[in-house]
């Protein structure tokens, strides 16, 4: 049985439980809400235990997923076409993974993820203010899919907070390591860590907040994350609208050395 997932609660919180968008599968929920006095756009990935499709039952990005992030984000582009001040969006991400299975490999799975993943950076290059706030996990294809185009990306300081390309289990099967031997490699190479805060290091989050109790936030976890959405939306707008300012990390030293070599050469 699913339970209320950190998504969920975040995209209810932050909309004001404003209406969903009507037409969307389940498992994508869209909610329009005022934030500084201007519309903004909440988009979650959310558990759906009756989903079409099983392997994305527990907030999984999945076929479904991708094709309706794609769509909404393509809509939303289209409709702020006109507009002098395109509307921020804000990823509220908390998904475990893409979702493996068969079915989803033969339906092509790789293209609706891919689809989303590009939708969110034309919205991004299209003007709109893209925020991705990560309460829960943000793992593998699901976190490319959803959120990881940000403008800029903020993180709850939580050990609930996952950001990773695969789980500890898949890893160390893949590395031929038990889960501990893992674990004590990891903590000493930042990208292979598996806490938020080794993750700062490598110049991808703007911001980590500290909140209280981040599975039953109060009105003060509420203003706080609110605040940080402000700061972000109005970075983004006045910034740059490329990813660049990610390779400023401390551990980024060698991806900026490796493009400045592959410019000089080509």
């Amino acid at each position: 049985m699913s339970s209320i997932s950190r998504g969920e609660t975040w995209l209810a919180l932050l909309s004001q439980n404003a209406p969903r968008l009507a037409g969307l599968c389940p498992s994508v929920q869209v909610a329009d809400a005022d934030l500084n006095g201007e519309n903004v756009r909440y988009i979650a990935v959310v558990p759906d235990e009756n989903n079409h499709f099983p392997r994305a039952a527990n907030g999984e990005v999945g076929l479904l997923e991708g094709w309706t992030l794609a769509k909404v984000l393509q809509e939303t582009i289209a409709a702020d076409a006109q507009a002098e001040r395109k509307r921020p969006i804000v990823a509220v991400i908390d998904v475990p993974s893409q979702a493996y299975g068969r079915r989803e490999e033969a339906f092509g799975i790789h293209q609706a993820l891919a689809a989303s993943a590009a939708a969110w950076a034309q919205a991004r290059l299209a003007g709109h203010p893209i925020v991705g706030l990560i309460v829960g996990k943000a793992m593998s294809g699901a976190f490319l899919a959803h959120g990881y185009q940000a403008n800029r990306l903020i993180a709850f300081n939580d050990p609930g907070v996952v950001i990773h390309a695969m789980g500890q289990a898949s890893a160390a099967r893949i590395t031929l390591r038990s889960v501990d031997a893992l674990m004590a490699l990891a903590s000493t190479v930042p990208p292979m860590a598996y806490d938020v805060k080794n993750y700062q290091t490598l110049g991808l989050l703007d911001e980590l907040l500290n909140i209280a109790r981040p599975d039953a936030p109060d009105d003060q976890a509420k203003q706080q994350v609110t605040e940080a959405l402000i700061r972000a939306i109005e970075d983004a707008r006045n910034g740059d609208p490329s990813l660049q300012h990610r390779l400023r990390g401390e551990n980024r030293r060698s991806s900026s050395l490796v493009r400045e070599r592959m410019r000089a050469l080509w």
